[in-house]
């Protein structure tokens, strides 16, 4: 028999994210504000890849509340002044993971901007 599914980390629990935003580890943070930071994906997909996370830890996007509403949007407008910042003026691909069958890897919310080159469909 196949071992059981790990148990999905609880949001309170800190993750590496939580250090990029402490800084007590280093990151290419390429914008900042009060509520949220993006910075260069560690391990890019594309030739241009950041991520756009917000300050407080909020797992998933599924677990996130009405009242988050405003934050979400925040997130939402900063990828896309920060991928105007970063010249992807032909286009660019944001993506959530939400959960195991989303491949989320990282239980603190964050928004995947890809660009740089021509996206495929389907993703995978």
């Amino acid at each position: 028999l196949g071992q059981p599914a790990a148990a999905e980390p609880s949001g309170l629990s800190p993750t590496i994210f939580s250090k990029v935003i402490d800084k007590s580890i280093p990151a290419d943070i390429i914008y900042e504000d009060e509520k949220c930071l993006a910075f260069r994906d560690i391990s890019p997909q594309a030739p241009v890849h950041f991520l756009v996370i917000p300050r407080i830890p909020i797992p998933r996007i599924s677990e996130a509340k009405d009242d988050d509403a405003e934050l979400l949007g925040h997130l939402l407008v900063v990828a896309k002044n920060v991928a105007k910042q970063e010249s992807l003026t032909e286009g660019y691909r944001v993506v959530i993971n939400d959960g195991k069958h989303g491949a989320q890897s990282v239980y603190h919310l964050h928004i995947h901007v890809l660009g740089g080159r021509q996206m495929k469909w389907p993703p995978g």
